[in-house]
């Protein structure tokens, strides 16, 4: 018998789908996290936000729309509320552009055995057998002489991790374990003398002379583009939707608000995945220059403003979690299982891996109750570590009220991970109405 029909599902389907849709667009415009700076930059130009330089003074009034990028891998934009921010706050959604990949070395032109590869590291805390027998390309960005930066991506997937035949090591049935220095080095090609190297590949695409680039920084991406997959086409097959996902959400959720009286902002940094120390990282001084410098361009210039200002705002650190997996359910805690689908999920940690308290997390359910959103819980078990986030950083550095949440997803770190669509038009409703209050 089939059941009755629910409209306010039907209409989250087709949210989903559509916001999905744009999700995959996202995901696959943004290879490396310098691509998705440059898809966020281009979304939010094309909502009427203008470049900010840091090297430029600022001047800003109530209403300015905005962003500032640092070394092309992080982001900060933000609209002006009609208050001063010492007076009314901030509301802040955080997310991170980087995810588990392998960089390509400096010296990356290696010769074994007839066969061309390409030397690179891991990056962060990837699934590595995910990668194998994989259509590969790089992307990111190269920098040239005289302090250029131009984007590049190899066209189609020209590289490839092959697996070890069955046949030449039958242990690997009983558990593949790989050594990221000698098995974990791509194929680029036979070891021709003729045909061009990956640098001059990559100047190609990007239309520099090869000659002129003096620094990359390079990351392996998998070609296949983001699909839709499940019974329904309600689920989203692709890379780096940690945290991409977040990154995506937090960008619409920025262009759909409303303005207020409190300043917005959306900050979307780099190299979360390797422990943030960098600067333009959430250890690093992007966020914190950032914020002083717009309060001191908008309202009081003193030194109480800056601390007046933090102390009146909210940070919803935004990156994706973890959704109880059907074949390993005995890795959750059975009392906080989220469901992909189920929407947010609110991220809690007795030992601060996560930066949620009574307040923050009592402050984004309302928000979610305003917006006709549900919540849900995730906690790690009791005998297993728990990951981290931008979110204890920040709160740490800034002193900022932050709550950790994130959306339902499952293989997470894999090259290829899967998130439901129904959860991002949830996730955009739960992250605007927090922007809005």
């Amino acid at each position: 018998m089939r059941e009755p029909a629910d409209p306010a599902r039907d209409d989250l389907a087709r949210d989903g789908l559509e916001l999905g849709d744009d999700l995959r667009s996202f995901v696959d415009a943004s290879p490396s996290p310098s691509h998705a700076v440059a898809e966020i930059v281009r979304r939010l130009t094309a909502a009427g936000f203008g470049a900010l330089d840091e090297t430029d003074a600022w001047s800003l009034a109530p209403g300015d729309t905005r962003y500032v990028v640092r070394d092309s891998s992080s982001v900060i934009a933000f609209r002006i509320g009609t208050a001063p921010p010492a007076e009314a706050g901030l509301r802040l959604v955080g997310a991170h552009t980087d995810s588990p990949t392998f960089k390509v070395r400096p010296r990356w032109d290696l010769r074994r055995y007839g066969y061309r590869l390409v030397g690179v590291e891991p990056y962060g805390g990837l699934l590595a057998h995910t990668w194998l027998d994989r259509e590969l390309t790089v992307a990111g960005r190269l920098v040239v002489r005289g302090g250029g930066q131009h984007l590049a991506v190899l066209p189609g997937g020209p590289l490839r991790l092959p697996s070890l035949a069955i046949h030449l090591d039958r242990s690997i049935r009983d558990g593949l374990v790989l050594d990221p220095q000698r098995q974990l080095v791509p194929l680029w090609g036979p070891d021709l003398e003729t045909g061009p190297g990956l640098l001059q590949a990559l100047a190609d695409a990007a239309g520099v002379v090869a000659g002129d680039i003096v620094g990359h920084d390079l990351v392996l991406a998998d070609t296949q583009p983001a699909a839709r997959t499940g019974a329904d086409g309600t689920w989203i097959a692709a890379p780096r939707l940690d945290d991409l996902g977040c990154c995506h959400s937090g960008t619409l959720a920025l262009l759909r608000a409303a303005g207020a009286a409190h300043t917005q902002v959306l900050v979307a940094n780099d190299h979360e995945e390797v422990g943030s120390g960098s600067a333009q990282g959430a250890r690093g001084s992007f966020l914190a220059d950032v914020l002083a410098r717009l309060v001191a361009a908008t309202g009081e210039v003193n030194v109480q403003a800056l601390h007046r200002t933090i102390a009146r705002s909210r940070l919803v650190s935004a990156d994706m979690a973890h959704a109880v997996h059907p074949n390993f359910a005995d890795r959750h805690d059975p009392s906080h299982a989220p469901a992909m689908g189920g929407g947010p999920v609110l991220k809690h940690n007795a030992n601060q891996s996560y930066a949620t308290d009574a307040v923050t997390g009592g402050w984004f359910t309302e928000r979610c109750a305003d917006a006709g959103v549900p919540v849900q819980h995730f906690v790690s078990r009791a005998d297993l570590p728990c990951g981290s986030t931008i979110g204890p950083l920040t709160a740490s550095r800034l002193g900022i009220a932050t709550v950790d949440v994130g959306a339902p997803m499952l293989a997470m770190h894999s090259c290829r991970e899967v998130a439901s669509a129904l959860d991002v038009p949830l996730m955009v409703r739960a992250l605007t109405a927090c922007l809005e209050e």
